[in-house]
């Protein structure tokens, strides 16, 4: 009896890859709806409220300073050879590196570039935000610290906000905004939440960053995530030019193939009449040439012999006729 294998999840998976690469239909593209425009809104105000915080020197700053005190590395000794390597999730080098391969494969199965121009628009933010924020408030970590109790802003420092807990958020948030069905980006969202969430609090355990400097990176990250819309057109622009320069690049260097020479259709054969036919018989007659002999075409039994009558032979003098009886010869003797 013959029975089928059953599939196991790796073949399924295994079957997926191996099917041809296609565009889907539609691909859902965010848009910024009011409930996101919403959220946007929230999340800049409470950006802003962790700067005023910290720049007044508020109870916020205490508690940064309480946390550095208690001194987390210390008292947690044994995980710190785990959070060393789990940290490096919102490293920007490693982690731009795996999603960029990820991204790089869906741009090719669904033969657009969609997700790659999000991924480089995304950091492409995370870099002028972040990056002009840390400049311009230059708060001094806790291991640089000279003054406890004090705010440590404008002293030339760059940990305000805390890198690795923004770039965490945007780097693997990304997946769940180019998600493609509602129950992947739900799955996908608590992920990124939860990865940022033990990142930032790893730079805390470690003593790299104050409590306030994650909080910020948080407010950050998500701020570039919720904009992304805005950034749609730009994307679907850049992308068509893209495929512009390509397709200019492949006709410059393709030959063109060269224009088969084209038969002249022949003359169409008109039937004439039984008279004309007649007639341009009798005119090809009349015009035949005079090595032709004339008239009609006989058999060769009852053509005239051209050789004279006789025989071939040459005639000879001293031979007589078969038919008549020759002279008798003298007899000689005696």
């Amino acid at each position: 009896m013959r029975t089928e294998r059953n599939l196991t999840r790796l073949d399924r998976v295994f079957a997926r890859l191996d099917r041809e690469p296609e565009r889907p239909a539609h691909i859902d593209v965010p848009r910024m709806s009011r409930h996101r425009v919403v959220l946007f809104s929230a999340t800049l105000a409470f950006y802003g409220a962790i700067v005023w915080a910290v720049v007044i020197t508020s109870w916020l700053v205490r508690l940064d300073w309480q946390v550095m005190f208690f001194r987390p590395y210390q008292q947690w000794s044994e995980i710190h050879a785990f959070v060393d390597y789990y940290v490096v999730l919102g490293q920007r080098g490693p982690t731009a590196v795996m999603i960029a391969a990820w991204l790089g494969w869906r741009s090719w199965r669904q033969h657009t570039l969609r997700p790659l121009l999000a991924l480089c628009v995304s950091l492409l933010l995370l870099n002028v935000t972040v990056g002009a924020a840390k400049i311009g408030m230059g708060r001094l970590g806790p291991h640089y610290a000279t003054t406890i109790g004090a705010n440590e802003m404008w002293l030339g420092g760059d940990i305000f906000p805390s890198g690795h807990t923004a770039n965490a958020v945007v780097t693997w948030g990304i997946l769940a905004y180019l998600a493609s069905t509602p129950r992947a980006r739900r799955w996908l969202s608590a992920l990124s939440a939860v990865t940022s969430l033990g990142v930032g609090l790893s730079t805390v355990y470690l003593g790299t960053h104050w409590l306030s400097d994650v909080l910020l990176g948080w407010a950050a990250g998500l701020l570039i995530l919720l904009a992304l819309p805005w950034f749609e057109p730009l994307i679907a622009r850049a992308e068509s030019a893209v495929f512009d320069l390509r397709d200019r690049w492949r006709d410059r260097g393709t030959v063109p193939a060269p224009v088969p020479a084209t038969v002249p259709a022949p003359a169409p054969v008109l039937l004439k009449p039984r008279a004309a036919a007649q007639d341009e018989a009798a005119v090809r007659t009349s015009r035949t040439p005079a090595y032709l002999a004339p008239g009609p075409h006989t058999a060769r039994s009852e053509r005239t012999p051209v050789t004279p009558v006789g025989s071939r032979r040459p005639p000879h003098t001293d031979r007589g006729s078969r038919g008549t009886t020759s002279a008798a010869r003298p007899l000689t003797g005696g």
